[in-house]
């Protein structure tokens, strides 16, 4: 099989030699470039992309073992075939050049077809090389690419569901992106819990988190939860983004009902412990911005808008062991609930009275 068009650098102080040289590789279709020793060659190694070079020994300035050396300490040139072409027809020549990295060594006066079946040589095992390099480069890439990944789920899943998670990457970051959208915000947090942390040790402190969050983190994702903060305390989880849900006002409702079930067993752990703690919940609907905030590195999946202030309301007049609606909420859940009304109730921030209702259970 011929051999394919290379660019080939022929390095020697003797202008004839040079033209000899490429002439005969001319012939062949290869693209020539010529240096008269070795610092012009390193020279023009920087500059233009070289597949192979030929080179003499005895050069002014460099010689062709100094450009040898010069190779084997740069990782940029170790791909590089270099053949010897000398007049020094010497075993000790041979052998110095061999060790520097040389692929062959050829003598001087040439044989053209002995030169042309080492230089197919060489760019076959070089060509080869390069296809490894790219094929390793390539698999880099795609580990990076599949680390990137993980990553991004990683992050996704402290926030919705593992099966979300993985559905919000595959579609990509518009998903993420800043859009307006109807949701139901659902705010929480222990009644009791200042007063608690004031007196208690920092160490109980974080054991009541801890046993308060594994209760009721899980059953989040259970109803297609988005968590957006745990503050403390409280956790602020929102419904029907970034996956839309068919009733998210339901699932609301149904993870407040669960939270109060789970939570009302850890009240009397606590109890017994000495701590007075129960939950209380608040709900609102309405529209809000929703989307990821932060820098690289750190970010996180939130909404903003008068549905999170007011769900945080709601929340805050809430008694332990209660769930507290507003009249959105019940009005899209009122068929399968039992609710008290608790009339209508004037918020900081909301300029009229929002009514509110208390969930009693499900009917």
């Amino acid at each position: 099989m011929p051999t394919k068009p290379a660019t080939i650098l022929v390095v020697d102080d003797d202008p004839l030699n040079r033209a000899l040289l490429s002439m005969s590789l001319g012939a062949e279709g290869h693209q020539v470039r010529e240096a008269g020793n070795g610092r012009e060659a390193i020279a023009m190694l920087a500059e233009h992309a070289i597949d192979v070079v030929l080179t003499d020994i005895e050069m002014p300035e460099m010689d062709g073992y100094g450009l040898l050396a010069h190779r084997s300490g740069d990782d940029r040139l170790k791909t590089i075939p270099f053949i010897v072409i000398s007049g020094v027809d010497e075993m000790d020549s041979i052998v110095a050049c061999i060790k520097l990295g040389a692929e062959d060594y050829l003598p001087k006066p040439f044989d053209p077809v002995l030169l042309h079946a080492r230089l197919g040589a060489c760019l076959d095992r070089k060509r080869m090389t390069d296809e490894l390099l790219e094929w390793n480069t390539r698999l880099s890439e795609r580990v990076d690419e599949k680390v990137r990944e993980v990553e991004r789920l990683n992050m996704l899943r402290r926030f919705v569901t593992p099966q979300l998670a993985e559905a919000i990457a595959a579609g990509g970051d518009s998903i993420l992106a800043s859009h307006r959208r109807e949701i139901t915000v659902l705010f929480c947090d222990l009644r009791g819990f200042t007063s608690f942390a004031e007196t208690a040790e920092p160490e109980e402190v974080m054991a009541v988190l801890r046993e308060f969050h594994h209760a009721v983190g899980p059953v989040i994702f259970e109803h297609g939860g988005t968590i957006a903060q745990f503050t403390g305390d409280g956790i602020l989880v929102f419904f029907n983004d970034p996956v839309p849900l068919d009733d998210p006002a339901w699932e609301a409702v149904r993870l407040a009902i669960a939270m109060q079930g789970r939570t009302a067993a850890l009240s009397q752990q606590w109890r017994r412990r000495g701590h007075d703690l129960a939950l209380g919940i608040g709900i609102a609907l309405g529209y809000a911005t929703c989307g990821e905030i932060g820098f690289e590195g750190r970010t996180e999946y939130t909404a903003i808008g008068t549905v999170v202030n007011l769900a945080a309301r709601v929340c805050a007049m809430a008694p332990g062991g209660r769930i507290l609606v507003t009249h959105r909420v019940h009005a899209a859940v009122d068929d399968r609930v039992a609710a008290s009304i608790l009339g209508d109730h004037e918020f900081k921030g909301f300029s009229r009275p929002v009514p509110i209702y208390q969930i009693d259970g499900v009917r």
